[in-house]
């Protein structure tokens, strides 16, 4: 019989995949390379709300006005009314104004919170600053879960319509910053009355964090809170917040307004790591951007 031929030998066994080292965070202010880690698919995909194609939505449009045209005597009518009722000292409502209610709605999640902000001159000694987003929380409704007590009391009466929020942090990942979006139903008057000195009418009304599991800021809590600032700009029916904190999850005894924990000759480690910087400039980033998305809004609304 010939000769049989010699079994084969097994393969080797695959090499093992080494474990993914942990992330330590630098020390403020020193670059290290690192990357933040991808959002999660969660906050990724979410809409804010379904921003509707324009085609359809001047469809829907046409429709509604053919609608409209069988009553116009009737509205022309009522239309006189109350222009007549309206008070001629009243000031005119900003550009933008009226298009930046429905902003929370109608315009997608990265026109509202930026995938990259940049900061110039915004960190201490007018560094610049970049602060990449990190977690997305879906819209939700004013309540206490998503807004500080005071302020949820001074908007209330005014028409507290909903609440956008999403958390960043900065280029080193050492610090991170929740910001959050309130629209309202103020007009122009109420909206100028509700700005003038929010942070100091407040006090001690920190907003909440929004922590993210699996990102740098998975430890962001109430006790983790730092530095916060509250806006309400003149032009826009919109209060905007801010609260910073550390990275690696330190808690903070005694959290400081923004324009207290810039403020010159102060040593303490809230101060000295620009936490309050942090706050404050990402605070007016996002006002500026709002604002330059409701002009184009009304622009865009003008042109149609």
């Amino acid at each position: 019989m010939p000769p049989q031929a010699a079994p084969p030998a097994p393969a080797p066994p695959a090499p093992a995949r080494p474990a993914p080292a942990a992330f330590v965070p630098a020390p403020y202010g020193r670059t290290t390379g690192y990357a933040p880690p991808p959002e999660a698919l969660v906050e990724t995909t979410t809409r804010l709300r379904p921003v509707r194609d324009r085609r359809s939505a001047g469809r829907t449009a046409a429709a509604a006005a053919c609608a409209v045209l069988g009553s116009g005597l009737i509205g022309g009518a009522l239309a006189g009314v109350w222009l007549a009722a309206s008070d001629p000292g009243k000031p005119a409502e900003p550009v933008g104004y009226a298009e930046a209610r429905e902003l929370w709605h109608n315009a997608p999640v990265d026109a509202l919170f930026p995938r990259t902000l940049p900061g110039p001159g915004a960190g201490p000694g007018a560094a610049d600053r970049t602060w990449t987003r990190i977690v997305v929380a879906p819209d939700a409704p004013c309540s206490p879960a998503v807004l500080a007590k005071g302020l949820l009391t001074a908007v209330e009466p005014l028409g507290c319509e909903r609440v956008l929020r999403a958390t960043y942090t900065d280029a080193t990942a050492s610090s991170v910053i929740t910001v959050g979006l309130v629209f309202t139903r103020a007009d122009a008057t109420a909206q100028r009355t509700l700005g003038e000195g929010l942070t100091a009418r407040l006090g001690q009304d920190v907003p909440p964090a929004l922590s993210g599991p699996s990102t740098v800021a998975a430890r962001f809590g109430d006790r983790q809170r730092a530095s916060w600032w509250t806006s309400a700009p003149a032009d826009l029916p919109v209060v905007v917040t801010a609260v910073s904190g550390f990275a690696d999850g330190r808690a903070v005894d005694a959290p400081q307004p923004a324009d207290k924990a810039t403020a010159k000759g102060r040593t303490d480690a809230v101060a000295q790591s620009g936490l309050g910087h942090e706050a404050k400039g990402i605070t007016e980033r996002l006002e500026r951007l709002l604002r330059t998305t409701a002009t184009t809004a009304a622009k865009e609304k003008e042109v149609r």
